[in-house]
């Protein structure tokens, strides 16, 4: 579970250092010139520094390089071969060659550049230095349009041209197991031994057997800047759940994808092997990772989640305790930016008939629920976007053949395009008072699994959430409503059915969901992105399709 940090999660980056620069590309000449040097001063005791970019996978693929070639490239950047995009995390190309990396084009070279702002040091590997890299098209310069970061730039960049700032917290569940990568191949693959036994969430006792291992998370992590709100065990054998402290969307997605690598390299050093996969039991709940949004305006830090009528505010020492709009005009900042966004859609004789509208017209019967007061509109539209773009993102939110067997009734995972207050059994729960402050305001999505790419994941999540603001969609469903079913002879619970629309059941629907011609995934992401990465999720669904698995092996090999 998610719990809102009261205290600030700003990077512990040397205090000399902007954090609020984007990186070595689109920066102030005078800031990217002074960002160098400070780079250059910090690691000059160094003689190699530790570099990694993220695929498609969410797998960090990096290098190590000497100081020297390193200090040459920070603002050019250097050649990296394109195959990450054109292999799977098997290193395997894909069966259909793309456009960006293939033979016909030899695998070219994409422009590398590493993101100065993300300098950390490794505390387990003699505090290497370390820098994200964000790639680029070596013909145009612009991001390239595969690249994880690159996605999450694009929407945050339209945010902030409308004077906004998307925040967000990120939570994670991983099994634990007492494997080796050695082990678990000598195994094939199959009976990993459990860390811990039994089912004990919230334990005090279970950490005790591998306190080295739980603390090194905790406190390694703090070391590579990589903000821990909660660490603790969830309901399952060997399982852990750790919330990271919410900050902004671009460094919850760095955190997160430095908090799956970092876990996995404490855990080899303990004999232990996390996993991240969303489903590893048949019988267990999986593995989910949760993502918390709400957005803020930039220059007054007020929660523009938030209903009208808040008296929170903001302080210096705390970015975490945001205030509030206070009149229906606060809902919608810095109208003249909206307006040159899209001057048909966001026009103030338009806004202002919108709003003329709802007062004349009885508000939906679900309006009422207790808790929707608490929304404002621009998280109502936001949601509203989510809903409806929901589908054509699934292949980003579940983005791998095992994401579906998690996403079954009846195991703490949603399965329908929902949403409701406070609601656990809904896609989309609305988070708000007096659950928390109203500062707090926020929405949970949790479609997404451990195994989401959270660079995709939390830069689709906004993009449609954007579209849904931009176009002031309507809800398309109520809140979430229950039913429960009679239990059958031999079920210790009765069976919960949500009256929603199901989400895709596989990786092809999906896919096919996405890649559709006039899918909002295509709208908001363009072509580009959508083409590939959906050509991704199509090969790894057929080589799912074509493999024989040991579920078949024995059910068949004896009998048929």
């Amino acid at each position: 579970m998610m719990h809102v940090s009261r205290s600030s999660s700003s990077s512990s980056l040397p205090p000399s250092i902007n954090t609020n620069l984007p990186g070595t590309s689109g920066t102030a000449p005078n800031n990217a010139q002074a960002l160098v040097q400070e780079i250059t001063s910090l690691v000059k005791d160094d003689d190699r520094i530790k570099v990694a970019g993220i695929d498609l996978d969410g797998i960090l693929r990096g290098k190590i390089m000497a100081k020297s070639k390193f200090l040459s490239i920070l603002e050019s950047g250097f050649g990296f071969c394109s195959v990450i995009f054109g292999w799977d995390m098997h290193d395997k190309t894909y069966a259909e060659e793309l456009s960006i990396s293939n033979a016909a084009n030899g695998y070219k070279d994409i422009i590398a550049i590493p993101d100065l702002t993300t300098y950390r040091r490794i505390p387990w590997e003699n505090n290497i230095p370390f820098f994200l890299l964000s790639f680029y098209d070596p013909n145009t310069k612009e991001p390239l349009a595969v690249c994880p970061r690159g996605v999450l730039k694009k929407v945050t960049d339209d945010l902030s041209s409308l004077g906004w700032e998307a925040m967000c917290g990120a939570e994670f569940e991983f099994f634990n197991f007492k494997e080796t990568p050695d082990t678990l191949a000598a195994k094939g693959h199959t009976a990993p031994e459990a860390l811990t036994p039994g089912m004990f969430g919230y334990s005090l006792l279970r950490p005790s057997l591998h306190q080295d291992y739980f603390y090194d998370i905790y406190d390694k992590c703090k070391e590579f800047q990589i903000n821990i709100e909660s660490l603790h065990t969830e309901t399952g054998p060997g399982v852990y759940e750790a919330a990271l402290s919410y900050t902004t969307a671009t460094q919850m997605a760095d955190m997160a994808s430095l908090f799956k690598l970092s876990v996995k390299q404490l855990g080899l050093k303990h004999g232990i092997m996390p996993t991240f996969m969303a489903k590893p039991y048949s019988d267990q709940p999986g593995c989910s990772g949760h993502l918390h949004f709400s957005i803020r305006d930039i220059s007054t830090k007020a929660n523009l989640f938030a209903a009208s009528g808040s008296t929170a505010t903001a302080t210096p020492s705390n970015e975490q305790q945001l205030h509030s709009p206070t009149s229906d005009d606060d809902l919608i900042p810095n109208q003249s930016a909206l307006e040159s966004a899209a001057p048909d859609a966001y026009s103030t004789s338009s806004m202002s008939s919108a709003l003329q509208h709802a007062l004349a017209n009885p508000r939906p019967v679900w309006e009422k629920v207790e808790g929707v007061d608490k929304m404002s509109q621009i998280m109502k539209w936001f949601t509203a976007g989510l809903l409806t773009g929901l589908p054509s993102i699934m292949a980003i939110l579940a983005p791998n053949i095992n994401s579906y067997k998690r996403l079954v009734e009846n195991y703490w995972a949603p399965v329908t395009i929902s949403w409701g207050i406070e609601s656990r059994v809904s896609a989309i729960r609305v988070i708000g008072p007096p659950q928390c402050d109203p500062k707090g305001t926020r929405l949970e999505m949790r479609v997404g699994g451990a195994d989401i790419n959270a660079h995709l994941a939390i830069g689709a999540c906004l993009a449609v959430g954007l579209y849904g603001i931009k176009n002031k969609l309507a809800m398309p469903v109520g809140p979430t409503t229950v039913e429960m079913e009679q239990a059958e002879e031999g079920q210790s619970h009765k069976p919960m059915r949500i009256k929603a629309e199901r989400l895709p059941k596989s990786l092809k629907e999906s896919a096919l969901a996405m890649l559709a011609k006039d899918s909002i995934a295509r709208q908001v992401l363009g072509d580009a992105f959508v083409d590939h990465y959906g050509a991704t999720r199509l090969n790894e669904y057929r080589l799912w399709e074509t493999a024989v698995t040991t579920w078949e092996t024995k059910r068949y090999f004896e009998l048929v």
